[in-house]
């Protein structure tokens, strides 16, 4: 790992009348619209699903990380979150963000062991950790037989 500051830079264009194409150094670009709710196509990503994305993504990569350097065996994890955006003091901004992880583990795991990994992960991701807006996690963790 690098040391801290990271920086991390992400580039925006768009023409008048078409989508955004958003690109950074290294992964390939991809195009954003509004959201259906703001009258966009809903076809794209955008500013709002990508943020929930990235609540996602931190929270399985950070999941990972703390399974691994706590020796967690385990199978597959589902996660799925919904951020909740609304009107705060007249100011729209996301107030929570909802995370569900379903986890699979192979037989004879301590199955709150893995609990605990999942509730550090929620605790330890940096996207969330950055931002106002509350947070919840439920965890399922099932064991395949």
């Amino acid at each position: 790992m690098k040391d801290f500051p990271h920086r991390y830079g992400v580039s925006a264009r768009s023409a008048a009348d078409g989508h955004v194409t958003l690109s950074s150094d290294g992964p390939d670009p991809i195009e954003s619209a509004a959201p259906r709710e703001f009258g966009g196509p809903g076809d794209k990503w955008s500013p709002e699903s990508l943020l929930v994305a990235a609540v996602a993504d931190c929270f399985v990569l950070s999941f990972k990380a703390i399974a691994r350097a706590g020796k967690l065996e385990w199978l597959d994890l589902r996660c799925e979150v919904e951020g909740v955006l609304d009107k705060v003091d007249r100011v729209t901004r996301f107030t929570a963000f909802n995370t569900v992880a379903r986890l699979s583990v192979p037989a004879g795991t301590d199955v709150k062991k893995a609990t605990r990994l999942l509730e550090r992960a929620e605790q330890v991701c940096l996207i969330t950790n950055s931002l106002l807006a509350e947070n919840s996690l439920r965890t399922d963790v099932t064991v395949a037989s």
